[in-house]
């Protein structure tokens, strides 16, 4: 049975929630009605999983979250309160509740969200422990994965994925989102693996003319009329380390086709040359697009896409994993003091401005959150961080929009080409993510664009 710490000062809720978690028998409930006997309790017993109110005498729920905090006390917090108020959300989620329910509770959602944070806090521990046994291995420290933080449990088990592929000297494919952090992945994954000591280089097939990327990938060996010269390229100059390919979707099939030999007998030949090379370096690629989809058939090799996805792993958006947000914010923030030569913990992010930051969609993802964070810190006069401390220019992109109740008739190609332009502007210009929210291709939404 999972143990349940339930706080709140109401000897009813207390009362009914001990009976109700009881009666499932999966649950065993310790009940505390005085929040100050909670910081004891915590260090004489371990819980899966606290149930906490908010509103107490004493010792306020918010004071036990930053307690937990404070003494780095691994578990989830279910947070309880009887006003439906977003600010008390907001500021819960700053402090690390996992989730956040407004009494009365509906039951059967709150065994889903018991279930959820119990998964959660395993998952979490795993980490850990999987962390502290690699230290010991020698093959990774727990500083490995501080540059992604995260409580999401399918990012949680990215991580776990990114590990295990780690120990093989297999090629990876990382898919995700425009500034998802798929680099810094790339690097966490080759500073775990048994190449650490050997270089990480990347590489960005969008970056050069197609007609040149084949010599600059593999070489080129001195021409005979003397036109060219021997050329070094970026497979033999990560030789025994890693090399990472993003947009690995811009090479052309010829390109495509003599990578996938590299990967799959660790050879290749440099251009202008017939001499097979031995390679040892491991390929990590990656796309912002789903390469299994059938609008890539005829641009992207299946050949190649088979080896790859044999590993693959896909990184969230930012907009499907909003309790990240507050962890993501802190490291950016104290990362910005640190480099402006500013203590740690100096500033504050208002209540106000986190749920903003919370709300918003970011079409950059994690990139654009940490810009954002960055500005704000420079526009800072005092030690809490508002929107008025953000340019009007990003201020005006995470402001929410407001809903007008009225309504004007208007013809039905406006009224799309109305949308299209405001889902446009959502993205942030980004027309492969406005595709995919609009349920069409991008070709599709060019030709819409083109035509009106």
């Amino acid at each position: 049975m999972k143990k349940v710490l339930i706080v709140d000062d109401d000897v009813a809720v207390t009362n009914y929630f001990m009976v109700f978690l009881m009666q499932t028998e999966r649950f065993d409930s310790t009940v505390v009605n005085d929040s100050r006997e909670v910081e004891n309790l915590l260090e004489q017993e371990k819980f899966d999983v606290i149930m906490l109110d908010l509103d107490m005498p004493n010792v306020s729920g918010i004071d036990i979250l930053n307690m937990i905090r404070v003494k780095r006390i691994s578990i989830p917090v279910i947070i309880l309160t009887g006003a439906n108020d977003v600010d008390l959300a907001v500021k819960s989620m700053k402090r690390g509740a996992f989730d956040y329910l407004t009494k009365p509770v509906d039951d059967e959602h709150l065994i889903e969200v018991l279930d959820s944070a119990i998964e959660h806090g395993a998952m979490s521990e795993g980490i850990d422990e999987l962390a502290e046994t690699l230290t010991k291995d020698e093959l990774i420290d727990k500083t490995i994965f501080e540059h992604l933080p995260t409580k999401n449990s399918e990012m949680i088990r990215l991580f776990h994925s990114a590990d295990r592929v780690a120990k093989c000297d297999l090629s990876i494919f990382i898919w995700g989102e425009q500034g998802t952090g798929k680099e810094s992945l790339a690097r966490a994954i080759h500073q775990t693996s048994l190449r650490a000591k050997g270089p990480f280089i990347a590489v960005d097939g969008a970056a050069y003319r197609q007609e040149d990327f084949s010599a600059e990938l593999f070489g080129r060996a001195k021409d005979w009329s003397g036109k060219h010269d021997e050329k070094l390229g970026f497979i033999e100059a990560a030789s025994g380390g890693t090399l990472f390919i993003d947009n690995i979707d811009c090479l052309e099939l010829p390109v495509q086709a003599r990578l996938k030999r590299v990967i799959q007998n660790s050879e290749f030949y440099r251009d202008n040359s017939t001499e097979i090379i031995k390679g040892n370096v491991r390929i990590i690629v990656s796309s912002t697009r789903d390469l299994t989809t059938s609008k890539y058939r005829d641009t992207f090799s299946r050949d190649l896409l088979y080896h790859l996805m044999v590993n693959s792993i896909r990184i969230p958006p930012l907009r499907d994993r909003t309790e990240d947000i507050p962890l993501i914010v802190e490291h950016f923030l104290n990362k910005e003091l640190i480099k402006q030569d500013r203590k740690e913990n100096e500033l504050t992010v208002s209540d106000e401005l986190m749920k903003m930051l919370i709300q918003y969609n970011y079409p950059d993802n994690i990139q654009e959150l940490q810009n954002i964070i960055a500005c704000a810190v420079v526009g800072t006069e005092n030690s809490v961080i508002s929107s008025d401390s953000l340019s009007p220019y990003i201020r005006e992109r995470i402001t929410p929009g407001e809903v007008s109740g009225d309504f004007t008739p208007a013809l039905l190609k406006d009224t799309i080409t109305d949308h299209i332009e405001r889902t446009i502007k959502y993205c942030g210009g980004n027309m492969d993510q406005a595709a995919e929210l609009l349920g069409v291709s991008v070709d599709e939404l060019s030709d819409h664009i083109e035509k009106n």
